[in-house]
């Protein structure tokens, strides 16, 4: 696997994190060298040895696989990634059913990828609902949960624009906190969202993502992300990304995912990294990490409020 370049910034995050980390989660304290490249100390998700392995992990990672439904073969490949991977499913897709039911049978944690409004100049998915009220909220989530077999949680889809408002975002999460056992995700695609806090105060499960994994395309891109993961989980004990069915994506994470547990890290499905959020959490050390991926996003276009089937 050729290493990634990420810059000067990251190989003094990874040599802070797995002197702090990974010499008291390895056998006997002892340094992971191995996960040092030959004058560099920037971490190689594929560098540390089984021996090396942290027992038992306890920083935790959650990656949900978002946009499912439109595509068969890139789903398929979704569904089939190793370890507790969630799978995001748009309402009203072609292969949403089929594709949602398959991947439950196979242990996956299901979500409904909402559409909501965007902001600037982007274009609305199709079934996004432009909410004038409480009422149109409740009978849009109400269709679009439907559409969507064996969800136990929620991401948005786009709403750059909709989760920046705090109206519309107490009338969604009004109607999830009357579903016990769903969560949310926020998925982030601005910095202004308030959907995780309005989720928070209806007291509904929820998570914040903190990672985009391929908001840049490319495998060298995508391994950086993830290598980015690696390095939050371990500094806060959690951390959650999204991607998408992109094949560099898929490959990926095919490869590197069954490794994380060299590093300390756990995968989890995002219910479990949730349910978590609210225990003790340890001293973390204080880290300067790069700035915050960002997914480009533009103004709202009014769309219909009904599913539809591509």
């Amino acid at each position: 696997m050729r290493t990634s370049s990420i810059g000067s910034w990251f190989a003094v995050l990874a040599t802070a994190v797995l002197a702090t980390v990974t010499a008291a989660a390895t056998p006997g304290g002892a340094p992971m060298t191995e996960a040092v490249a030959r004058g560099h100390t920037q971490l190689r998700l594929a560098a540390a040895p089984a021996a090396r392995r942290a027992a038992p992990a306890r920083a935790q990672v959650a990656i949900i696989i978002d946009d499912l439904g439109e595509q068969q073969h890139a789903g398929l490949r979704a569904i089939a990634l190793p370890g507790p991977v969630a799978v995001a499913f748009l309402p009203g897709a072609r292969f949403t059913p089929a594709q949602a039911g398959l991947a439950h049978r196979q242990g996956k944690e299901v979500l409904l990828h909402l559409p909501l409004q965007p902001g600037g100049e982007a274009r609305a998915h199709p079934t996004a609902l432009r909410a004038a009220s409480a009422e149109q909220m409740r009978e849009y989530f109400r269709a679009a949960l439907d559409a969507v077999p064996h969800a136990a949680g929620v991401n948005n889809h786009q709403g750059s624009l909709a989760t920046q408002l705090a109206e519309p975002m107490d009338w969604l999460m009004r109607e999830v906190a009357r579903r016990p056992g769903l969560y949310f995700v926020d998925s982030r695609t601005s910095s202004l969202s308030v959907a995780f806090r309005a989720a928070r105060r209806h007291g509904v499960p929820s998570a914040e993502r903190r990672v985009f994994l391929d908001a840049h395309r490319g495998e060298g891109a995508v391994r950086a992300a993830l290598e980015e993961l690696v390095i939050k989980a371990l500094r806060d004990e959690r951390a959650l990304a999204i991607g998408h069915p992109y094949p560099e994506t898929l490959k990926v994470l095919g490869e590197e995912l069954p490794k994380l547990a060299r590093y300390g890290v756990r995968l989890v499905a995002p219910s479990e990294l949730i349910a978590r959020q609210s225990g003790p959490r340890g001293p973390t050390p204080r880290l300067k990490l790069s700035p915050a991926l960002t997914l480009a996003t533009g103004a709202a276009i009014p769309a219909a409020t009904s599913a539809q089937t591509p």
